[in-house]
């Protein structure tokens, strides 16, 4: 019998900790919810390994390590309205839910936002809901919010999304620029969001995030 509380360890000790994580909320967070849980059935022995998971074509669970260093840089606080975007079978919400007062998960499959509103209900995350709509459209009824989360790559991301950001809130990305991509902490101002370095990271580009091709003659 595979002792996932043990990998769950493990992974926190090789793979978050030594990237320089350090908030102690994060760390138990990732610590307490069973990564095993949100994964698909043939993918329990895989799921703690310091990769991308793919779980669906061009959608993953983001390696810890990218994932925990994102959660450090948008510093969730525990009164944080957060907007989980590609939330997959819910891991990121289920962990996002113990640092925030509530969070929004958008999930653009209606089947795994289902399944991932099932596998979350039945750890008893109570403080999370999954909706299904394109995930470039994120949730602007139930906005504006304190942080969003992107679990995937973008190229860039729409105006109308970081209008969902409240003056003051945090917005968490990967950009890919070729092969190569960054993660990026945005502050939204009075005059928009700026965004800043925070760390090297690659994950596939979602759909609805990829920059218009330049029309050339």
């Amino acid at each position: 019998m595979t002792d996932f509380a043990a990998r769950r360890t493990m992974m926190v000790d090789t793979q978050v900790r030594p990237s320089d994580v350090t908030k102690f909320p994060i760390i138990e967070a990732m610590l307490a919810i069973p990564r095993e849980v949100y994964v698909g059935a043939d993918q329990l022995q895989t799921a703690y390994l310091g990769e991308n998971l793919e779980i669906a074509p061009g959608r993953v669970i983001l390696e810890p390590r990218n994932f925990s260093k994102m959660l450090e840089a948008v510093d969730v606080q525990p009164g944080d309205t957060v907007l989980d975007l590609g939330c997959g079978f819910g891991y990121s919400t289920a962990v996002v839910a113990r640092l925030a007062h509530a969070v929004v998960a958008v999930e653009t499959d209606a089947a795994m936002a289902k399944d991932a509103q099932a596998r979350l209900s039945a750890e008893g995350v109570d403080n999370a809901a999954v909706t299904t709509a394109p995930l470039q459209q994120g949730a602007a009824k139930h906005g504006p919010f304190d942080v969003i989360l992107i679990q995937g790559a973008v190229e860039t991301v729409p105006d109308s999304l970081l209008d969902q950001l409240r003056i003051g809130g945090r917005i968490a990305a990967i950009f890919m620029e070729g092969r190569l991509g960054v993660a990026r902490i945005g502050l939204k101002g009075a005059n928009g969001v700026n965004w800043r370095y925070a760390f090297n990271a690659s994950a596939p580009v979602l759909q609805g995030f990829r920059k218009e091709a330049a029309f050339t003659l």
